[in-house]
């Protein structure tokens, strides 16, 4: 028997060929994806930065994001990061927006700001606290968490609101419960989609939907895909906001912090079968955190069928 008899062989329907065939049957078309960067720090950073929007503009996304630093420390180059994607490509951009630390006014200004330059979608969060800042209190003047600011964002009238969410919960929830609740009154103020935390199993992300649904949120749900350039900060990330990592993930990149190469591969591969499985489970859009770094982004897009397409000048993406 040949190789090619040996891999068309029905007794192979196990096989990784198999496998790929018929996830890839559950999805008649690519899905739909967003991307998220931060902000620059430093020249080189910044030239790195447009390179990877160059890389990822053609694939279409339904918009680019752009993170907010803790405590609002990226402020203004989250600004004008955001400001030269809408000037200089044809892209949607989302601005993050935390409310930790800041007072209403504070805000207030910030939107008016983005709703001068083109910006038409905020992802609102309540922000982390700058690291070593100690214990800061809230802010009479200020959002109590990110509901409120939602709120606020959404009674304006001129942005589309983004929120945040923990399928495997937010580590300082009290519970499970209480988690989805929050994520709850956000949605009532106004969010009308929420993007979840990274995660490694497709299990999690499907029951924490399905625990949505019954309660009553109904607004997309975009899981958040974080491909793996470093183990080790993987691993730190995920300590962070409360991901799990499983023996397995672990195994598979055991040894490969010594080649780049391999690990890129191995790290599309499996972020890539992650959202087939999800797929499969009627998921359509998928938010990936870049890490400023476009070519894994793009290898895994590629792999979930998402091409480029060229742009006429001044058009914007489908």
């Amino acid at each position: 028997m040949t190789m090619a008899q040996t891999l068309e062989s029905p007794s192979r329907s196990g096989s990784w060929l198999a496998r790929y065939a018929k996830l890839d049957q559950s999805a008649p078309r690519p899905p739909r994806v967003s991307f998220e960067f931060f902000p620059p720090s430093s020249l080189a950073m910044e030239e790195s930065l447009w390179q990877s929007i160059e890389h990822l503009a053609p694939l279409a996304p339904e918009f680019i994001s752009v993170t907010y630093g803790a405590g609002g420390s990226t402020r203004e180059r989250t600004h004008a990061t955001v400001k030269r994607i809408l000037t200089e490509t044809p892209l949607s951009a989302a601005a993050h927006l935390t409310c930790v630390d800041a007072s209403r006014d504070d805000i207030e200004r910030i939107l008016d700001d983005y709703a001068a330059v083109g910006v038409r979608h905020i992802v609102a969060l309540r922000g982390d606290l700058p690291v070593n800042a100690g214990q800061i209190e809230q802010r009479a003047d200020g959002f109590a968490h990110a509901g409120e600011l939602a709120a606020a964002i959404a009674k304006r009238g001129q942005f589309a609101v983004s929120v945040a969410c923990y399928p495997e919960v937010h580590p300082q929830a009290r519970s499970a419960k209480a988690d989805l609740d929050h994520l709850k009154r956000k949605i009532d103020a106004g969010a009308s989609r929420a993007i979840s935390q990274f995660f490694f199993d497709p299990n999690i992300f499907v029951a924490f939907v399905d625990r949505a649904r019954a309660a009553g949120i109904d607004v997309p749900i975009v899981p958040g895909i974080l491909p793996i350039t470093n183990f080790k900060r993987a691993l730190d990330f995920a300590a962070r906001c409360g991901t799990s990592v499983p023996a397995s993930v672990r195994r598979i990149f055991e040894g490969l912090d010594e080649t780049p190469e391999v690990r890129q591969l191995v790290s599309a591969t499996m972020a890539a079968e992650l959202c087939r499985e999800l797929l499969a489970n009627g998921v359509e859009d998928f938010h990936f955190y870049t890490l400023n770094r476009a070519r894994l982004t793009q290898s895994i897009c590629h792999l979930l069928g998402v091409r480029a397409r060229p742009y006429a000048a001044g058009e914007q993406p489908a």
